[in-house]
């Protein structure tokens, strides 16, 4: 991740702070939510040491991945930890079966190269998890006016879902799940978080692409890929068949059978 040092602490700082403690929350519940049906043997979490997005997940291997290595308590429930950037992850074509990002597209110089490595080290029907900041939202706009940013990232990183979109569908990637979230206005201390904490169920409802922050899952899909099944499922399968072929000629006969004789 070629992420400069006053990124990665300004978001660490950042998740420290009331507004960051309420998106952290709101995210971390998204996260556990989507990896807790993906199943597979080997997931990975890329960046953000500070928080455990595959702790739902029931995968044998959960490891993680990134430019900066975790604390050493919080490193102990990783099966690996690994140094390295996202742009160049060190493991093998076709390898991961889940990969998840905590906005580490807008933490990098280079979003589309670590697509291109998420693609390339995902299994066919691979899954991809990320979150990030929405620009067209209150959080956004505040994060444009001139003085200090609101977010851990300049405006100009943000990646919105548009944009991500188009760049998974070059990649052959399908977003089948898709959450937004944190519409409390951007206020800076938690008493005015929670006095406004009614717009989240609000917003949900009413403008719910304005959302301060997505998550999305996308799909990693192959074309021309089928599915092979073993020999003995395929003669199950046609036993099935024939059977249930049987049963319904026999029941077609004893409809013929019984059926009166016109008058």
């Amino acid at each position: 991740m070629s992420t400069t040092q006053s990124s990665i602490v300004s978001l660490g700082d950042w998740l420290q702070t009331d507004s960051g403690q309420y998106a952290r929350e709101w995210e971390q519940a998204r996260f556990d939510a989507i990896v807790a049906d993906v199943f597979g043997y080997n997931a990975i979490q890329l960046g953000t040491p500070e928080l455990d997005l595959l702790r739902a997940n029931r995968m044998p291997v959960k490891a993680y991945c990134g430019a900066t290595l975790p604390a050493e308590m919080q490193g102990q429930d990783w099966a690996g930890v690994v140094q390295a950037e996202p742009e160049f992850l060190p493991f093998e074509t076709q390898s991961i079966d889940l990969l998840v990002l905590f906005h580490g597209l807008e933490l990098t110089e280079h979003p589309h190269e670590v697509l291109r490595e998420v693609d390339r080290v995902l299994v066919p029907e691979g899954r991809i998890v990320l979150s990030g900041f929405n620009p067209w939202s209150l959080w956004g706009a505040r994060n444009r006016l001139p003085g200090k940013n609101y977010l851990p990232v300049p405006s100009h990183a943000q990646v919105s879902l548009p944009r991500l979109k188009d760049w998974f569908k070059l990649l052959s990637f399908d977003i089948d799940l898709g959450h937004f979230g944190c519409y409390v206005p951007p206020f800076s201390t938690k008493k005015w978080i929670e006095r406004f904490s009614f717009a989240e169920q609000a917003g949900n409802r009413w403008w719910p692409v304005c959302g301060g922050i997505y998550v999305v899952s996308a799909v990693k899909r192959v074309p021309g890929m089928r599915l092979l099944t073993p020999r003995w499922k395929a003669r199950q399968s046609k036993r099935v068949a024939a059977r249930a072929a049987g049963v319904a000629l026999q029941h077609n006969t004893d409809r013929v059978i019984e059926r009166p004789d016109p008058q």
